[in-house]
């Protein structure tokens, strides 16, 4: 692990994506930032996916991170929505890939699990532990930006470890472990 690195969470979604910044410095862990990306107040899909692209894009340039650890859309039922999530996660994760920076996808049980050690946490568990260890002052409302804060902090806890989920230091490297989905 470097002395130095920043990582970049992101908990992307189509109505509100959320993001955390953490600072590993002597590996221990700093807080920096959380934030989240409203877009409800777009109508069109389209109009979001760039948002959430340029927003990335602009989280990279401001802040440099060494890292970006994304969660990994959840299985549900509904396939529209699915698709669209996919989507949202796909465009944060080019933001990332255009920019050269490794990427590693945490499913949310594996996020929930690093922080509380329940794979079952709900929400409001995850950002009360959070704040309890980052020293948080208080915690937003919405806890989308605490599910990206918990992917950075889930990555910081995942480091050095053999197997941390699916990482991708770039197209070419997508591409390789992706032929399959790739035409």
């Amino acid at each position: 692990m470097d002395s130095e690195k920043i990582i970049l969470g992101i908990d992307p979604g189509t109505t509100i994506m959320g993001f955390g910044l953490i600072k590993v410095v002597s590996k221990k862990m700093h807080f920096m930032q959380l934030n989240e990306l409203k877009l409800s107040k777009y109508d069109d899909h389209y109009v979001r996916l760039r948002q959430i692209f340029e927003r990335t894009i602009e989280l990279i340039d401001s802040h440099h991170p060494d890292e970006i650890a994304i969660e990994a859309p959840f299985f549900g039922k509904n396939v529209q929505s699915m698709l669209k999530l996919g989507r949202a996660q796909g465009v944060a994760m080019a933001a990332g890939l255009s920019r050269q920076i490794p990427i590693t996808e945490y499913s949310p049980k594996k996020i929930k699990m690093a922080i509380t050690g329940n794979g079952n946490a709900s929400k409001e568990q995850v950002a009360k532990m959070l704040q309890s260890t980052l020293g948080l002052k208080s915690l937003p409302k919405n806890l989308d930006s605490t599910d990206g804060l918990a992917a950075a902090v889930c990555h910081f806890y995942n480091s050095g470890k053999i197997e941390t989920g699916k990482s991708y230091t770039g197209w070419a490297a997508f591409v390789k472990q992706n032929e399959d989905r790739v035409g």
